[in-house]
C-alpha cells in the first residue's frame, strides 16, 4: 500500500515484552504533491523528502492530539528546512534557499546545511487541544550527524535516551524511510529471578543487534523501488515478526483566511498599518502551499474593529503558517 506507514514488532510474540519495534513508511502521492508546490534544486528536494518521511515515522509514536514540527535551521546556502506533520497523518512542508545559493548536483548534507557548524534541529510538539493543560515543548540541539537520518538518531538517543535509527530516502517519485528502537524491558522484574532477568537482557540486545544487521544491508535504492510489506518481510525473514494495520498518510496544508488574519491581529496594528501606507495591500503567501490572501484596508479595519487585541503580540520565530 503506498502512502501508507506500517508498525511491527521484532520478537513480537508477546507484544508488551517486545525488545524491538518498528516503522516503515512510503509516500507516493503525498511527497509528489508537496513537490509539485515548490521548484527547489534537486538535493534539497531529497533532503525535505527525507524529513518528511522521518516527520511521519517519529509522529506515528506520539500519544497526543496535535502535530509534530521538525526544523533545521542551517547556516549553509540552506537556511532553513521545516516539516508539520499532525497525528492524523496530514502533512506538508517548506524549504528556504538562500537568494545567492549555488547549490551543486553532489552536495553534501554538511555543505547545505552545516557550512559552518552553526546548524540547529529543533522538534516541536504542538498540541491541539490545550484546555486538557497540554502545553507546546520544544527541543533544540546542534545539528549532528552528515544525513538527516543521522541527525534524528543522535536526537533520540539525546532527548528520549532510546537507541533509534533510522533508514530515510527520497526521489522525484517517492519518500520513504524505516525506524527500528530499541525498547527499555517492561516492568515485573521484581516477581522474576536475577537469572531469568538477565536472560531477557541479553535476548533483547541478541534481537536489537540482529535487526539492525539486517537493516544495515538496506540500500536507498531498494528502500525506494521495495513496498514496505515485501521489504519488511525480505529484511527480517529471521524474526517473529508482528505487523499492525498501516496508517494512511496525506498531503494537507492547513492554512485558511482566517489564520492568516488571527496572524496578522498578533502582528499589531502599528505595523500592519505600516504595511498598508507602503504598499496598498498587506500580502500574505503560504511558505508550504503557496496560496495567497490579501488584505486591503477595509479587510484590516475590521480585523483590528472585531479584536479585543489593539496591538497584538508577535508570534515566536519559527511558527509555522
Amino acid at each position: 500500500m503506498s502512502d501508507a506507514l506500517y508498525k511491527f514488532l521484532l520478537d513480537g510474540e508477546v507484544p508488551e515484552r517486545s525488545p524491538v519495534r518498528g516503522e516503515i513508511v512510503s509516500l507516493d502521492s503525498t511527497w509528489r504533491q508537496m513537490r509539485q508546490l515548490h521548484d527547489y534544486p534537486e538535493p534539497v528536494m531529497r533532503t525535505l523528502g527525507e524529513l518528511v518521511a522521518a516527520s511521519a515515522l517519529l509522529t506515528a509514536n506520539l500519544k497526543f492530539s496535535g502535530a509534530l514540527i521538525m526544523q533545521i535551521h542551517g547556516d549553509g546556502p540552506v537556511p532553513l528546512l521545516v516539516v508539520e506533520c499532525n497525528a492524523d497523518m496530514t502533512m506538508r512542508a517548506t524549504a528556504s534557499i538562500a537568494p545567492d545559493a549555488k547549490i551543486s548536483a553532489d552536495v553534501t548534507f554538511a555543505e547545505l546545511m552545516n557550512t559552518g557548524g552553526k546548524g540547529r534541529f529543533a522538534i516541536t510538539l504542538d498540541p491541539k487541544d490545550r484546555s486538557q493543560g497540554q502545553q507546546p515543548y520544544q527541543g533544540i540541539v546542534p545539528l549532528e550527524g552528515d544525513s538527516v537520518a543521522a541527525v534524528l538518531g543522535n536526537y533520540m538517543l539525546r532527548s528520549e535516551q532510546l537507541d533509534t535509527q533510522l533508514w530515510l530516502a527520497a526521489d522525484s517519485h517517492r519518500a520513504t524511510g524505516m525506524l527500528l528502537q530499541r525498547l527499555p524491558l517492561p516492568g515485573g522484574a521484581e516477581h522474576q529471578s536475577p537469572s531469568a532477568v538477565a536472560l531477557e537482557i541479553e535476548s533483547a540486545l541478541e534481537t536489537w543487534q540482529r535487526g539492525l544487521a539486517f537493516a544495515n544491508t538496506l540500500e536507498k535504492d531498494e528502500l525506494l523501488k521495495t513496498d514496505p510489506e515485501t521489504l519488511m518481510r525480505r529484511l527480517f525473514w529471521e524474526e517473529t515478526l508482528r505487523i499492525f494495520e498501516p496508517m494512511r498518510c496525506s498531503f494537507l496544508c492547513g492554512c485558511s483566511r482566517e489564520r492568516v488574519a488571527a496572524m496578522l491581529i498578533t502582528l499589531g496594528r502599528g505595523e500592519v498599518e505600516e504595511t498598508l501606507a507602503e504598499e496598498g495591500t498587506v500580502h500574505v503567501k503560504c511558505d508550504f502551499c503557496n496560496r495567497s490572501y490579501d488584505f486591503d484596508s477595509v479587510d484590516c479595519a475590521q480585523l483590528f474593529a472585531t479584536s479585543n487585541t489593539a496591538d497584538g503580540v508577535r508570534p515566536a520565530p519559527g511558527t509555522p503558517h
